[in-house]
Formats: C-alpha cells, sequence, structure tokens
C-alpha cells in the first residue's frame, strides 16, 4: 500500500531514490533510441534486471499460490515475458506520440463495443474497469482520441520519487486524472454526473475492499467501482489493451456490459472477466503485485517476503 514519504525510514528511501535513479536513466537513456528498437530494448533490460530486483521472487510465488499446476519450465518463461512486458509498457507510457499513435490504429473489438457507442450517444456515464495487463493505459489512449471523454482514476505508486514523473507521463494521454482518496474520489464523481466517462484499474489488493475469489484464492477487491456505476446510473464495462504478438501493436477489447445488481456480485464479475483474459494471455498480467497479500504475512520456506509498501 503507497504510503506517504515522510513515513519511510531511511533504509526504504535509499532503496525506492535508487530505484529511481536507475529507471529515470534507463528511459532517459532510451528515448534516444527510435520507437521501434526502444520499446523491446526496455523489455529485454527489465528481463535482466527482474532477478535482481525481486520481480521474479513475486511472480513465483504468487503463481506457486494460483496456479501449482504449472511446470517450472512455464513458470520460469512466464517470469521473464511479465518483465518483458512490464519494460514495454514503462517505455510506451513515457514514449508520448508514437505511444499514442499504436494506440489509435489499434481495433477496437468485442461485444461491448456498441454498447460503448450507445452510452455515448445518450450520454451516459460509463464506468469503465480494467487491470494491470498488457499495456492497460492503450485503451484509454484509444478511447480519448475516439474523442470519448475519459476521466482516469489512478493510484498513487509506493516509490515517492517515481511516482511524480510517473503522473505526469501518463496524464499527457488525456486529463482530467483522479489520485485515488478524497478529493480525487469528489473530482471523478463530478465527472460521472456530467455524463463523463472514467477508467480504473481495478486488480490490485484494496483496504476497505471484500474478500472474492480470483484464481481460486480469496483477493481484496475494491467494489468502489461497481458503487459508483450502481449510484449513477453509469454503463459498467471491463477493457483491455491487449498487446500482440509483434509486442508493439495492441488490441483493444471491450467485454460484455456488466448488469447492475449488486456491488459483490458485479465486483466478482470483473474478477472474473480479468481471470479469463489472464488465462488466455499469461504473460501479460503484471503477476508481480501483491494480489493475495494474506501470502506475503506468512512466511514462505522458498521465497523471501517482500517489503511492506511494495507494488
Amino acid at each position: 500500500m503507497p504510503v506517504d514519504s515522510s513515513e519511510l525510514t531511511f533504509s526504504q528511501r535509499a532503496k525506492y531514490f535508487a530505484i529511481n535513479l536507475v529507471l529515470r536513466g534507463l528511459i532517459g537513456g532510451l528515448k534516444l533510441i527510435p520507437y521501434r528498437r526502444r520499446v523491446p530494448a526496455m523489455g529485454w533490460v527489465l528481463r535482466k534486471l527482474a532477478p535482481l530486483i525481486g520481480f521474479h521472487k513475486r511472480v513465483r510465488r504468487n503463481l506457486a499460490y494460483t496456479r501449482p499446476d504449472l511446470p517450472a519450465s512455464e513458470v520460469e518463461s512466464l517470469c521473464h515475458q511479465v518483465a518483458d512486458n512490464v519494460g514495454r509498457t514503462l517505455a510506451e507510457l513515457y514514449a508520448g506520440a508514437p505511444f499514442w499513435v499504436r494506440a489509435k490504429s489499434a481495433p477496437l473489438t468485442g461485444p461491448g463495443v456498441a454498447t460503448l457507442e450507445a452510452a455515448r450517444a445518450a450520454g451516459r456515464p460509463v464506468v469503465l474497469v480494467t487491470g494491470h495487463f498488457g499495456n492497460y493505459d492503450a485503451a484509454r489512449s484509444k478511447l480519448v482520441q475516439m474523442g470519448f471523454n475519459m476521466g482516469s482514476l489512478y493510484r498513487r505508486m509506493a516509490n515517492p520519487y517515481f511516482n511524480d514523473h510517473y503522473v505526469k507521463a501518463i496524464s499527457a494521454t488525456g486529463k482530467p486524472m483522479f489520485e485515488q482518496g478524497k478529493r480525487g474520489m469528489v473530482e471523478m464523481v463530478r465527472h460521472l454526473k456530467a455524463g463523463g466517462n472514467i477508467a480504473i484499474v481495478a486488480d490490485m489488493h484494496a483496504m476497505g475492499g471484500q474478500y472474492l475469489p480470483f484464481f481460486g484464492r480469496p483477493a481484496l477487491t475494491s467494489t468502489v467501482p461497481a458503487e459508483l456505476a450502481l449510484k449513477y446510473n453509469a454503463v459498467f464495462l471491463p477493457i483491455y489493451g491487449v498487446r500482440q504478438a509483434n509486442g508493439l501493436d495492441f488490441e483493444v477489447h471491450v467485454a460484455a456490459e456488466i448488469p447492475h445488481s449488486d456491488p459483490l456480485t458485479m465486483s466478482q464479475a470483473v474478477c472474473d472477466d480479468l481471470e479469463r483474459m489472464v488465462r488466455a494471455h499469461m504473460g501479460q498480467w503484471f503477476w508481480l503485485h501483491r494480489r493475495w497479500k494474506p501470502i506475503y504475512d506468512t512466511p514462505h520456506p522458498d521465497y523471501a517476503s517482500p517489503q511492506q509498501g511494495e507494488g
């Protein structure tokens, strides 16, 4: 869970500062490389760094908890695929115009496309939910460039040094951006009431949420997106930016509308739909997040416990 920078210990500050320096240096240096080479280059760098910064341990632990049936060779392959996708995503989020061009050209597919267009025609608000999958910002960029009145809720990153320029980078795609918290919620509600659309990345461990099954394991899940859809009569749609085989292009997939019922049922439908997408593209989900936090609170003989406040 992100914490105020004043609450960090000296060792946490030093670690976050060092990671930020490395990432900013990589991002700045790679900007000198043409986009078509830059994106895969950043994927390669993250694959090499991942074992050193704990990514592989996190991925293996999450997979051991949720997919114990996977052979070791597939787990090892997924560790590299996840790191590659994270690296590519990071390069794309900082790329600006070249990434926006790719997002704009992405085909818009899925049963929810007609629903989304109908909501725009009727002036009805839409709550779009996604996960840390593929490049989650490709979908937002696509819709912004199609003229949809998009706002986005984001969660402050644990690393305060990295957070500031990260938010600046993603804001360049389109505004408004609403930071998770009281003020951001007020601004987001105002946007919805005016008939706007919001995009929420809803696959993080959420304090104050409900434990719902995700990959067969209880995961603390926010019900706020569903509650917003119910309260403001907004269409509720899952959406994904699916990375294509060439590693550079995307398909923006809008899943079928989740009908209004109650927050728990609707939130479970979000988990189920994301799980369906992840199972179809296992290497595209950010398996390094502490999605199932209880396994990090219990010592494990094979994996070191990650630092509190990470991911």
